[in-house]
């Protein structure tokens, strides 16, 4: 079992930045790919970016491309978003999750969640 706790959220101005940290702690953390989602108000919740276990390969969505790196150091058990060229449209609470199998875009590839960070980005 995983559990997972993000931070680094807050309020930024369009075309600033922001670090996401999403802090695991359990057992066999390189065994579980990480992803990051987010849930805009109103709005569903959508894939951002994935990494997998060991960091080698990383996945994003078209609209963050460019913007977002997501990055792991497994000796701290922490995951992170770099977010740059942050637009209004980014604003959504971020959720980290852990899955160990699937296709890592798809929620229902993870079993364990954390309990979200907000990013605002006023225009």
């Amino acid at each position: 079992q995983v559990q997972l706790v993000e931070s680094g959220g807050g309020l930024v101005q369009a075309g600033g930045s922001l670090r996401l940290s999403c802090a695991a702690s359990g057992r066999a953390f390189t065994s579980y790919a990480i992803g990051w989602f987010r849930q805009a108000p109103g709005k569903e919740r959508e894939f951002v970016a994935a990494i997998s276990g060991n960091g080698g390969d990383t996945f994003d969505t078209a609209s963050v491309k460019g913007r977002f790196t997501i990055s792991r150091d497994n000796a701290k058990n922490t995951v992170y978003l770099q977010m740059n060229s942050l637009k209004p449209e980014d604003t959504a609470v971020y959720y980290c999750a852990a899955s160990e199998y699937g296709r890592k875009w798809s929620q229902q590839s993870y079993s364990y969640w954390g309990q979200g960070t907000q990013v605002t980005v006023s225009s």
